[in-house]
């Protein structure tokens, strides 16, 4: 199988390692100076599960280097969107999968848009990860788990091939028969965390221990669950609590991806984010107050440090 993946940071290089590891043909794309070092000294990840180093990998900064490929792996920042698409072209063939690992709910609508329903398949990864120096990926904790599958929940060959690599390669995958529900249920959980670090600019420990705040916190997950399941998803109707109680088994110092991104002042995913549930809100007829507050609150960091 001969997987692209596109954007090798935290995610795309600690997943693409371990296929690699696996037998698969790995394509990383990536760039700049984590580019160089992959290319000069291979690729390396740093983990509690064990230390994984590439000496030779596949990579460059433009995907018509790799032609058509089985399986096109996206896991871009979400404003990365557009030139994404564009530059994934040469990737695809009459028979290539599509899967997305990004944040969000609407990232799939963007790729059926272009490229077809038949071609996207769904995707959640679970992970704490990041690029801890060029050519390095650092992985905290052990959690390190991939749900996919066939949005008409299918078990297509292309799937199944996948979950095969990615168990030999020692990752805790499962293929999903509705996967559009295990997107959403990452995204209830990744909202709330998300805009409540951001906006607080504080970790989970302290805002979940406040009553205000956890009131917040609360209502943020409790919008997400309504907009979901006004949508159709099926999401449980008492979901929100489910995850609240899952917010409190985390780490004290558990914070976002979106909260260390807006501490070195790059560009923000909130519109993706809250402002996704806003938008899906309003379509739906759902209100949600709590996340367009988050989203207005941070309209002046979204853009990054100027």
């Amino acid at each position: 199988m001969r997987i692209a993946i596109i954007g090798a940071g935290g995610v795309g290089g600690y997943f693409g390692a371990r296929l690699q590891q696996a037998g698969a043909d790995v394509h990383f794309v990536a760039r700049g100076s984590h580019l160089a070092a992959m290319r000069r000294d291979g690729l390396t990840v740093e983990s509690p599960l064990g230390d994984i180093h590439l000496p030779k990998v596949n990579a460059t900064e433009t995907p018509a280097d790799i032609g058509p490929a089985d399986m096109v792996w996206l896991s871009v920042k979400l404003w990365d969107m557009d030139g994404a698409v564009k530059s994934m072209r040469p990737l695809i063939g009459p028979d290539t999968g599509i899967i997305s690992f990004q944040n969000g709910v609407q990232k799939d609508d963007i790729l059926r848009a272009a490229f077809g329903d038949t071609a996207v398949m769904g995707g959640v990864a679970y992970i704490a990860t990041n690029i801890d120096r060029p050519g390095v990926i650092k992985h905290t904790g052990t959690m390190q788990r991939l749900i996919f599958g066939e949005y008409d929940g299918r078990r297509s060959k292309r799937a199944e091939t996948l979950l095969d690599f990615s168990l030999r390669g020692g990752i805790d995958a499962e293929l999903s028969d509705d996967v559009r529900k295990a997107i959403w249920e990452k995204f209830v959980f990744l909202v709330a965390l998300s805009g409540s670090t951001t906006t607080m600019r504080e970790t989970i420990g302290p805002i979940r221990s406040n009553p205000r705040s956890r009131r917040f916190l609360s209502e943020l997950m409790r919008e997400t669950v309504a907009v979901g399941r006004a949508l159709g998803v099926a999401l449980p109707a008492d979901f929100a609590d489910q995850r609240l109680a899952f917010v409190d088994t985390l780490p004290h110092e558990m914070t976002s991806s979106m909260h260390h991104d807006l501490k070195a002042g790059k560009r923000l995913e909130v519109s993706w984010l809250s402002g996704g549930v806003a938008q899906l809100g309003e379509k739906a007829g759902v209100p949600t107050p709590m996340n367009r507050a988050v989203w207005e609150i941070l309209a002046l960091s979204e853009a990054g440090a100027s």
